[in-house]
């Protein structure tokens, strides 16, 4: 019978996201609400893997089975780091990506391309029955277009260009993206854990 990795998010397109990255794992991805109502976590941590850990430890008292939990943003040189840990909730409470992008752009409007110097950054926390098994963290340097660009991916992706690219996450291909995104480095060094974490 395959092991189960419990993936902590309420979020359906970074679920789809870490699915797409955990394939070729020899692992059932279960999402969490498969064990019941998600219990409500304030993300209060001031560092991604603050909040990264806060998530798994607390969901992985939900099962037996090791549960994966991250927290991921974006810190934009020219805004001191900001919107960082915010990210998600950078336009203020029920604010959806488009609203985010737009505060964004607004307040590096004039701004040109050189000092637009931004950073993904993502953290992956593994825990399981409460106790931690690995902290792994991933990054993608880039810069902030001058405008929105393309239509896939989600969060900032329309807005943020990957050092080396002309093409923003969102116009990008979801198998471009993955070759040098934040998550996909962080999910690759969470593979590896597992592959041998699974094997012993």
């Amino acid at each position: 019978m395959k092991k189960t990795v419990v993936v902590g998010t309420a979020n359906p397109d970074k679920l789809k996201e870490l699915r797409r990255l955990l394939k070729g794992l020899d692992v059932r991805v279960v999402p969490i609400r498969y064990y019941g109502r998600i219990p409500k976590i304030v993300e209060n941590k001031k560092t991604f893997e603050g909040n990264a850990a806060k998530k798994a430890r607390i969901y992985s008292r939900l099962s037996d089975h090791i549960t994966l939990a991250d927290d991921s943003g974006l810190c934009v040189n020219a805004l001191k780091g900001k919107p960082g840990v915010y990210s998600a909730r950078f336009a203020g409470p029920g604010c959806t990506y488009q609203d985010n992008n737009r505060k964004l752009l607004k307040l590096l409007e004039g701004k040109p391309l050189f000092k637009r110097q931004a950073t993904f950054n993502c953290t992956v926390a593994l825990y399981q029955q409460g106790r931690r098994l690995k902290i792994v963290t991933g990054t993608c340097r880039g810069r902030i277009a001058l405008k929105s660009h393309g239509r896939n991916g989600f969060g900032f992706d329309p807005v943020f260009i990957p050092q080396g690219s002309l093409k923003t996450f969102a116009q990008m291909s979801s198998k471009a993206k993955n070759r040098v995104s934040h998550r996909a480095k962080a999910l690759t060094k969470t593979k590896n854990f597992l592959k041998r974490k699974l094997e012993t």
